[in-house]
């Protein structure tokens, strides 16, 4: 059965800008039921207002629904608090997770710390592991379900000055090509989502 927006529970990380916050606007519009995360409220606060008052000629927002927990994706509580509340409005399920969150670093490895390498795998790639690992249970329980993780083509192809990115946009996409193949019995759709440069 092909995927379908209505009606469908959501998770989505990193929606404070770019890619996570027009998914975001999408899939309100479209019927969804979001749980979306980012880390400043001020900002979950603007999206919420920007679906409620469209420009003009455009009706707002008003098919789906977004619920938000603000605070770092690194965060366990975090990671749970969202699991917890889709659990809750989906009665059970989930139907779509969406690891976008991510950060990027630039400039010579030679010259970077330790933690700058460290911060940029934590969030990039030990967060949607782990939010994953934690949804997983409810994600079984889904409509036609679905995993989709953000990657980039930087995790395909590596460039000079972005290693640590590059390094955590490849681990994405190897985690994300092995869990296709163990989740696939599960009846659970692994997509790794490679965008380019986008203006946000």
């Amino acid at each position: 059965m092909r995927w379908q927006a209505a009606g469908a529970i959501v998770i989505l990380t990193g929606v404070s800008s770019g890619i996570g916050r027009e998914l975001c606007r999408l899939l309100v519009q479209r019927g969804a039921i979001v749980v979306a995360n980012a880390r400043r409220q001020d900002r979950l606060n603007a999206l919420q207002q920007s679906l409620a008052t469209a420009p003009a000629g455009r009706p707002p927002s008003t098919a789906g629904q977004l619920h938000t927990v603000a605070g770092d994706i690194t965060d366990p509580a975090v990671r749970a608090a969202l699991v917890a509340q889709a659990e809750q409005l989906g009665q059970g399920r989930l139907d779509l997770l969406v690891n976008n969150a991510g950060i990027g670093a630039l400039g010579p490895f030679q010259q970077a710390s330790e933690s700058r390498l460290r911060r940029v795998m934590e969030v990039n790639f030990f967060a949607p592991v782990e939010l994953t690992r934690a949804a997983l249970p409810v994600l079984q329980r889904g409509r036609s379900p679905v995993l989709c993780n953000i990657g980039s083509v930087l995790g395909h192809r590596a460039v000079p000055n972005k290693s640590e990115y590059c390094a955590s946009k490849f681990a994405l996409h190897g985690w994300s090509d092995a869990l296709r193949a163990e989740l696939r019995p599960s009846g659970i759709q692994v997509t790794l989502v490679s965008p380019s440069t986008t203006r946000s």
